[in-house]
């Protein structure tokens, strides 16, 4: 049976709550949102999507 380990083991279980990120194509790059608000809150400055946020549709 899978476990999801002892707190302050330095990574997250589960997803971010309360965000979201989607895929910005004029950018190229992927944008970070508030699920309440809808406002940006960050933008990662490489190619690969945030770990752990769910991605919009």
């Amino acid at each position: 049976m899978a476990k999801n380990g002892k707190t302050g083991d330095g990574h997250r279980n589960g997803a971010v709550k309360d965000r979201s990120q989607t895929f910005n194509p004029k950018t190229e790059k992927w944008v970070k949102r508030d699920s309440d608000t809808g406002q940006f809150i960050d933008q990662k400055s490489d190619q690969k999507p945030f770990k752990g946020v769910t991605k919009e549709k």
